[in-house]
């Protein structure tokens, strides 16, 4: 028998959402770091080093957040496991009935539910609850050190883009702020759709808000400097 094998997005949540974070913060912090300072009437060599002084401390803050964060995350489920565990060692009974009810209100009739929650609980009761109950799976589990690495990884990457554009280019407000919008934008497609949602929809609010960070900090450093260069 030909065994049917379906492939979901859901398992790619966890890293997915700190790497479009960490490359799409990497991008627009970084690109309208360049371009504020470009448009203050910076040198080349203060241009290029406050891109790096953002890539360097922006990918350790993305790092250090996202863990953060997301051990935040991982701690609260933990107590929250460590709590269903002691309920099922004190009232087996009352969880199981509590299991019934979930499987009830999802559909099945009551003896059903019964034979469903009790056959599961002999199996891996804590396991059944977790799912059930708190919706707790190991796909959705929080990973704090992958989301670090992945956020820390990514935002350099998209840092570097603005960065290069200077480096091989004069540093020209309108230049880093194409390449760096297009890059957004092929960053909002692709991570629409490896996520399955619409490219066109992802690519133009990525767009929007790098577009605006950037227009934003090209005029604070317009009003600060001195004459765009």
């Amino acid at each position: 028998m030909r065994r049917h094998r379906e492939q979901h997005r859901s398992g790619r949540i966890g890293w997915l959402r700190a790497a479009v974070l960490g490359a799409d913060d990497g991008i627009v912090s970084t690109a309208s770091l360049i371009v504020g300072v470009a448009s203050a009437a910076s040198s080349r060599e203060q241009v290029i080093l406050a891109g790096i002084a953002g890539l360097v401390a922006g990918s350790l803050s993305m790092a250090a957040g996202e863990y953060v964060s997301v051990s935040s995350q991982a701690d609260t489920e933990r107590a929250d496991l460590a709590r269903e565990k002691g309920e099922l060692a004190a009232d087996p009974q009352g969880e199981e009935d509590e299991l019934t009810g979930i499987y009830v209100g999802r559909g099945l009739d009551r003896d059903l539910a019964r034979q469903v929650a009790r056959q599961l609980m002999a199996k891996d009761a804590l396991v059944a609850h977790a799912r059930d109950e708190l919706g707790l799976t190991d796909a959705l589990a929080a990973r704090p050190l992958q989301a670090a690495v992945a956020s820390a990884a990514t935002f350099a990457a998209g840092a570097a883009v603005p960065i290069l554009t200077i480096v091989v280019a004069p540093p020209s407000v309108w230049l880093v702020s194409a390449v760096s919008l297009v890059c957004l934008l092929v960053l909002g497609a692709v991570a629409a759709r490896a996520g399955g949602a619409s490219a066109l929809l992802g690519a133009a609010r990525v767009g929007f808000w790098g577009a605006l960070a950037m227009a934003v900090t090209a005029g604070v450093g317009r009003l600060f400097g001195a004459t765009p260069g």
